[in-house]
Parts: structure tokens; C-alpha cells; sequence
């Protein structure tokens, strides 16, 4: 059966082509490959440019045409590759093939080519290809999306600012809140966890065979190659280069992009199901898209089901960047291959957040604001500014007023602004103080 949306098992490439079509750029095979051959070709320009010998004759005019070589990438150019592979037995050793093969072409660079993947292990390349497009999508496509998501909080925070809402801890009525106040609590949640991941380093690895350029070192001793890597990776990857390495990159740097990716994706989900339990309360209706059906069975019904895409995307991505964030960070020795298979999976729980953020974008467009429930709440729950009065009546050293407004509040006989204005009238306070207490109601007692 031939590979399509229909034919692949994975939903990331199936159901959700569309959505996660963006990321094939940066972490499909073909973006591996071609990475691998932007790394070879701008290290063998950087060796050109350093004092090695044999590539002073090297024609300076001629670097635009081999950056050219990845920049003119085809899928037809990724054939051609995985076709030497299949001699070869080895992706960065068919990458190198297929460089010589341009420079074949281009005539006149035999002299040279030995330089190509010059001193390298297969890593120097894996451990620079991979961080740089990682990078390259976290700018590109996450931050991007995860920025709409927080924008529309933000508008959401602003709008609803001075909308009063019950609140409910454990489930429970409590102090009434704002809704624009408890959206900004997820803006804030999200900006400064953005923060930190915006923090950590991509780091690479580049330095040979076990990370202390054994080759380089022999060849050229006289060159310093620790300042070589470190200008390579650093200054012309845009990297961060690992001075101290097996052969390969230790990822703890990685694990903690992971780690707060998956923060992240954990406020997501928490926001995923407040939303959700609004929509229950009837807090929110949804908007109606015609044709649309909510339920097989039920004709009535709106779902909320793109809170609950989300949530169930977000819990598969999270598993996949706990099990990279502990287990890339252990090698055996000076490494062993395990990291190899599981890197490739990068892209997929990075797929699966991106679905995520553009079902709660797409969940959050369709809310309605009703008013008319959210203030009914409030008026069912006149129990709520309980603490309001007995805050006061210590102010006014009020005798036991704890206990006072339990006996109060705390049963199963309704509370309402005639209970509650019936008790104050009994309190042996000033009138002033009666006054200022039955001010308080549910929907002006949210706080500052």
C-alpha cells in the first residue's frame, strides 16, 4: 500500500497531515538528511577558511556553489542518498558519498575532497544536524503557535477583566474571582515557563571519535581545534558547543528543553480542562458551526472536544519527552547506539503539542460568554462572602465570629442575601459596621 494520509500509521502523518505538514521540514528523513549535508558542507568551508594546508588553493569564490549543494536539496537528492546507503550501511558515510559526487560535478575540487567529513565521526554531524533543526522549529512553528495561544488569553484576560465568578476549590463554591483574573493566571503560568526553555542552550557535540579531536590533533598538531569547534558550532551553527564529550552529545541540555516543553504542555492541559469544566457549568456556550455534528446519538449536543484533542495529544507528547529526557542523557561508556533510534523520534511529540496548541486555540475561539449563568452562581451561593463578614467582625474584635458564621452557612438550608441581611441585623455591632457588611455581595466580593 502506498504511504498517504490514509495509509500511515502514525495520526501525526495520517489524520493530522495538515496540521503537522510544517514540521516535515525540520524532522522528516528528508530534513535529516539534508541537515547532515548542510553540517559537511559548511565544515569543509570552515576548514577552507582555517590554516590547513592542503586548502589554501582552494577557490574562495567557489563556497557559493557548494552551499548551493543544500541549498538546492531535493527529495530526489534524499533518493540518491538513501540509495548509496543501502551499500553502504551507514546515513552519514552515504551523505559523504553523495558530497564527493557534487564535487565531481562541479569539476575541478577532486584535490580536496578527501577534506569532505575530514577527522569526523558520524556524530559531529548527528549532534550538529539534529540541535540545529530542533531549533529551527522550536523558533519557527512552536514558538510561533504557543505566542497565538497566549495572545488570545491575553485579549481573553483583558475582555473579561471585570467579569465576577464563582470560584470553586475542591469542587466547592469559594470566594467569588474574576475571569479575566484567572485567564491571566495561565498567561503567566505559560510566559515564564516559555522563559526557561527560551534559556537553555541548544547544545552539540563536535570533536571526533570520543570528543577530543584524536584525528584533527594528529594531522595538525600545531592547529588549535578546541577554538576551531568552538567558532564552527558556536559562532557559525548558532549553537552551543560541549567542551567536554564522549562521541556523542551528553543531551542534558535537550532533557531540559524537554522537561519544559512538557511544563508547558502541563499548563496546557490544566487550562484544557478548566475550560472544559467552564463549558459544563454552562460558565461558556459554544459557538455553531453549520453541518457540524456534536454527538452520533444526541442532536442537542455541543461538545468541547477540542479541549479534549488536546488533552489526549498532549498526554502522548508528554510521555514521549519524559522517556527523551531520561534516557538520551545515558550512554554507556563513551556511548552505545540506543540514543540513535530514539532521537529520530523528536519530531513526534513535538507534532503532537503542535495539534494540541491548535485545538485549544481552535477550543478557545468557539466559547461564548454567558453572563446570565455566571451571575446566577453567584446568587445561589451567598455563602460565599461568609468570609467577608467574619474578616470584619475580627477587624471589630467581634466575639468567636469563625464560629458564628459556620453555625451560619454550614448546612444544607439555602443562603441568600435575605439570610445573610437577617444575621448582620442580629450582630451587636455599630450601624456603620452593619452598613459596610451588607455591601458585600457575591459579585462585588473578587478581591483586588
Amino acid at each position: 500500500m502506498e504511504l498517504n494520509s490514509l495509509s500511515a500509521i502514525s495520526p501525526i502523518d495520517g489524520r493530522y497531515r495538515n496540521t503537522t505538514a510544517p514540521l516535515a521540514a525540520y524532522f522528516s528523513e528528508y530534513a535529516l538528511i539534508k541537515y547532515r549535508v548542510f553540517i559537511e558542507i559548511e565544515y569543509f568551508i570552515a576548514l577552507c577558511q582555517h590554516p590547513v594546508k592542503q586548502l589554501q588553493s582552494f577557490d574562495k569564490n567557489r563556497t557559493e556553489k557548494l552551499r548551493d549543494i543544500y541549498r538546492d536539496f531535493t527529495e530526489a537528492d534524499a533518493v540518491s542518498i538513501k540509495e548509496i546507503e543501502k551499500t553502504t550501511n551507514h546515513d552519514v558515510k552515504a551523505v559523504e558519498y553523495f558530497i564527493k559526487k557534487k564535487f565531481d560535478d562541479l569539476g575541478g575540487l577532486e584535490d580536496y575532497k578527501e577534506f569532505i567529513h575530514f577527522g569526523l565521526t558520524s556524530q559531529d554531524i548527528n549532534n550538529t544536524a539534529i540541535p540545529y533543526s530542533f531549533k529551527l522549529a522550536i523558533n519557527e512553528v512552536y514558538l510561533p503557535e504557543i505566542t497565538n495561544l497566549i495572545n488570545q488569553l491575553k485579549a481573553f484576560a483583558a475582555e473579561w477583566a471585570n467579569i465576577p465568578m464563582l470560584a470553586h476549590t475542591h469542587g466547592q463554591p469559594a470566594s467569588p474571582t474574576r475571569l479575566g483574573k484567572e485567564i491571566s493566571v495561565f498567561v503567566e503560568r505559560l510566559e515564564n515557563q516559555l522563559n526557561l526553555l527560551n534559556a537553555v542552550p541548544y547544545s552539540a557535540k563536535f570533536g571526533g571519535a570520543t570528543g577530543n579531536f584524536n584525528a584533527h590533533h594528529v594531522a595538525y598538531p600545531e592547529t588549535d581545534w578546541k577554538a576551531f569547534g568552538n567558532h564552527f558550532v558556536n559562532d557559525i551553527l548558532g549553537l552551543h558547543r560541549s567542551q567536554f564529550t564522549t562521541q556523542i552529545e551528553h543531551y542534558d541540555n535537550f532533557a531540559a528543553q524537554c522537561d519544559a516543553l512538557k511544563r508547558i504542555n502541563n499548563i496546557i492541559i490544566d487550562l484544557d480542562r478548566d475550560m472544559w469544566t467552564y463549558i459544563s457549568m454552562n460558565f461558556f456556550k459554544q459557538k455553531i458551526k453549520a453541518g457540524e455534528v456534536g454527538s452520533s446519538a444526541m442532536p442537542h449536543k455541543v461538545n468541547p472536544i477540542d479541549f479534549e484533542n488536546s488533552e489526549g495529544n498532549l498526554g502522548i507528547a508528554n510521555a514521549l519527552f519524559e522517556h527523551l529526557a531520561a534516557k538520551l542523557p545515558i550512554s554507556r561508556l563513551q556511548r552505545d547506539l540506543t540514543d540513535s533510534t530514539v532521537l529520530r523520534n523528536i519530531g513526534v511529540p513535538v507534532a503532537h503539542t503542535l495539534i494540541a496548541l491548535k485545538s485549544t486555540l481552535k477550543g478557545l475561539n468557539k466559547l461564548l460568554l454567558n453572563e446570565t449563568a455566571i451571575n446566577a452562581s453567584l446568587e445561589e451561593n451567598w455563602a460565599v462572602v461568609a468570609e467577608a463578614i467574619q474578616t470584619i467582625l475580627r477587624r471589630e474584635a467581634y466575639p468567636n465570629p469563625y464560629e458564628a458564621l459556620k453555625e451560619l452557612t454550614r448546612t444544607n438550608t439555602q443562603v441568600n442575601a435575605q439570610t445573610i441581611a437577617e444575621f448582620v441585623d442580629g450582630l451587636e455591632v455599630s450601624d456603620a459596621v452593619k452598613n459596610e457588611i451588607k455591601a458585600i455581595t457575591p459579585q462585588s466580593y473578587t478581591g483586588i
